[in-house]
Formats: C-alpha cells, structure tokens, sequence
C-alpha cells in the first residue's frame, strides 16, 4: 500500500513512517525544515500554507491514503487553513484521507467526550483544529478524522522533555495538577492511524489512553521510570497562569475500540516500573 504521511518528520509522523517501513508499505513524506534519514521514504519538501504544493505532491506520489500528522499548533494557517487545502487536494486525487486532530477542540465542561461530541473549543489551537475537522468531513465524507490527547514515548516527546529539563533544573515553570488528560503512547497511536488508513473506517476516531491523570502525574511516572528525583517537578495550577484555566477532558474511546485491533495501553502501564525506554533512531 501506498501512504503519504504529512508531516513526517515530527514527532509523531516519524513513528507512523517507521512503522509503515517495518510493514512493507510503500511510503512518501513530506518535511518543512529537514527531512529524516530513513530508507526508503522518499521525501517531498512542502509547507501546508502553500496554496498549490500539496496538490503537486499528491500528484507526484499518487497515494492511496494520505495521513496527516502535521503540527501546526495555534497557527490557523497552517493546522485550520492547510489542513482544509490538503482535504480538497485529497479529495480531487480521490484518496482516502485520515486527519489527526485533537482533545483541544473541547471545552472540559463536559469532562467525558464520546465520539459524536460535537467540538466546544476553548483555545486558538483548539479552534484552528475544530476548524479542520469541519473542513475535512466536509471536503472528504468518508475521511477518518483521528482525535488524540497527550502524546508520549521513546523520551522525544514534548513532556517527557519537560520533565528531564525540570528535574535537571534546566528550566524553570510547574507541571499542572488541574489539568486533565488520557495519555497515549506514540507507537499505540501511530499503529491505530496505519490500521485505520488501510480500513474503509469513517468519521470520529477517540485514539487515547483509558488512564485520565493530570501533567504532574504523569511528570512523576516519567520521573520515576527514568531514575528522576520526582520530588523536583514542581507543581502548580493552569488556572493561576495559563488560559483558559483548568482543563478536565476525557476521550471516551469505547466505540473506536470496537472497531480497532490495535491495543491502546494506559500511561500507568506503559510508564510502569520495569517498562524499558525504547528509543526509534533517528
């Protein structure tokens, strides 16, 4: 199978390419700044704001799915407006599209969101990807639109970094105690994004983990699964220092677990004593 991953060389697209590799599937990528050294992905420089780019890579590749792990963090150009150019290039090539989005496009108000939530958002980022979502449905009906939380894994994800940085007094700032999510491992995760492209799956995906805990807690099952001290990670309130304030979401997951193979383990598992640290290479 052919798959075009958006966004390839971040954190996330990475994994989903190594282990599109490692399955035999034919693979292409698109990178902004630098591609990543991994036979034998062929990479295509794009950035998501160019009005035409996009179509010319699709063109070039000729993809049967196009899976689009690209972040764009609060940049509406980029995560709202270049996620719905990339669902209309996808829709005029007439491959399936699976869009990753997040548990930003929530409020909180609600704590548990099942699938058929309707997006409440509460942040710029969260607006841009509630934006996309609707843009993606729309231009692409049958696209799987893939809602995650906190991603984690092999000590390059963004938290995990925090926490060695905190713990080696590298940085100042606080790990939220009033801020909620359903971590998920990245490899969980890129393995639920490949078995959903190679499906004929439809509509909402909850591909999160089934242990809701806050960003110090986790902090501290990273910190103690690393050999960290987690009496340094200091602790503090979002609702003291970040808007929108305190945030409580919950992917409800029940329905996607029906349809999936792939095992989606909770954080205290995955950072449970005895786990080891698996590093992709890069």
């Amino acid at each position: 199978m052919r798959v075009l991953v958006v966004g390839g060389s971040g954190f996330l697209g990475y994994e989903v390419l190594r282990r599109a590799v490692a399955a035999g599937w034919d693979v292409a990528a698109t990178y902004r700044t630098r591609p990543e050294e991994l036979p034998p992905v062929t990479w295509y420089r794009a950035d998501l704001r160019d009005p035409g780019r996009m179509g010319e890579v699709l063109a070039r590749t000729r993809p049967a799915a196009v899976i689009n792990a690209s972040s764009g963090h609060a940049d509406w150009a980029v995560t709202a407006d270049g996620a719905a150019r990339l669902a209309l290039e996808a829709a005029r090539a007439g491959c399936r599209l699976v869009h990753v989005s997040s548990d930003a496009v929530f409020s909180g108000a609600d704590v548990h969101y099942p699938e058929e939530a309707l997006p409440d958002p509460v942040s710029p980022y969260g607006a841009a990807k509630a934006a996309a979502e609707t843009a993606v449905r729309v231009a692409v009906p049958e696209a799987a639109v893939v809602r995650t939380s906190l991603i984690v894994g092999h000590n390059r994800s963004a938290h995990e970094e925090a926490v060695h940085a905190l713990a080696a007094g590298r940085r100042a700032g606080v790990l939220f105690t009033d801020d909620v999510r359903c971590p998920v491992h990245v490899d969980d995760l890129a393995s639920a994004l490949l078995e959903i492209a190679a499906s004929d799956g439809s509509g909402v995906f909850h591909v999160a983990g089934p242990d809701a805990m806050n960003r110090h807690d986790l902090g501290v099952l990273i910190a103690r699964r690393d050999g960290l001290d987690p009496a340094r990670l200091p602790a503090g309130l979002r609702s003291e220092v970040a808007p929108p304030g305190n945030l409580d979401i919950r992917l409800v997951t029940d329905a996607t677990r029906a349809r999936l193979r792939t095992r989606l383990r909770g954080a205290r598992e995955f950072l449970g004593p005895g786990v080891p640290v698996t590093r992709g290479v890069r």
